[in-house]
């Protein structure tokens, strides 16, 4: 009988794990990199359309973060505002407003940095991307795709993005881009072998904010 009970109980245990993994695999979990240097932090209010974009589509148990790219962007303090959103709508809605005050602050505040780590955003967003344990795993890239970086910090290094969609968004054009086109697609090509290296699922670029649709899945 005990022994009987024993194996109920092992059986029931592995089916809450599975259920629990099943609805984790359903789920999404956005990463959001926002560049805050240079020039390009006058860009920050259309990164608000796109974070307004994401909290009217994301459900119920995805997860959200949003992140500036300045000189070192490895750190959990260059997370602006973050959410796993609950499964009561009301608590849910909550939460969205609370992210969008958290968001219109930030663009209120936005100063421009000297430096721009794109590689230290990547690897942070991996980081609280696989920490969710979301299905679906999205590092979103507002950014130019200029990176910058001082003289101490060190990203020459492969990093692991495993099975994590990355989009660039809105990857506008330098001045010496108008002048040598071939500048601006030989940094999208770099960007693109160095992501793709390192394990992710997908690499795109968005420019035309018309098209968001295509970032949820």
């Amino acid at each position: 009988m005990r022994q009987a009970l024993t194996a109920l109980s092992a059986a029931l245990g592995l089916t809450i794990v599975a259920a629990c993994t099943d609805q984790r695999s359903h789920t999404q979990a956005v990463y959001m990199l926002v560049d805050t240097s240079g020039t390009y932090a006058q860009e920050v209010g259309k990164a608000k359309v796109i974070i307004n974009y994401l909290l009217g589509t994301l459900q119920p148990g995805d997860a959200l973060a949003v992140a500036r790219v300045e000189s070192r962007s490895f750190s959990e303090k260059d997370i602006i505002a973050k959410a796993r959103f609950d499964k009561r709508p009301s608590q849910a809605n909550a939460q969205k407003r609370a992210f969008r005050d958290k968001i219109e602050a930030f663009t209120k505040s936005t100063k421009g940095s000297a430096y721009t780590d794109i590689t230290g955003g990547l690897m942070q967003g991996a980081e609280y991307l696989n920490e969710t344990g979301a299905g679906q795993k999205i590092i979103l890239i507002f950014s130019d795709m200029q990176e910058d970086l001082d003289k101490s910090a060190v990203r020459n290094f492969p990093i692991d993005l495993k099975n994590i969609r990355v989009v660039a968004v809105n990857v506008i054009k330098l001045h010496a881009d108008n002048a040598d086109p071939r500048l601006y697609m030989g940094r999208l090509e770099w960007w693109q072998k160095r992501v793709k290296a390192a394990g992710a699922a997908e690499w795109r670029v968005i420019n035309d904010l018309e098209h968001l649709d295509s970032i949820i899945h």
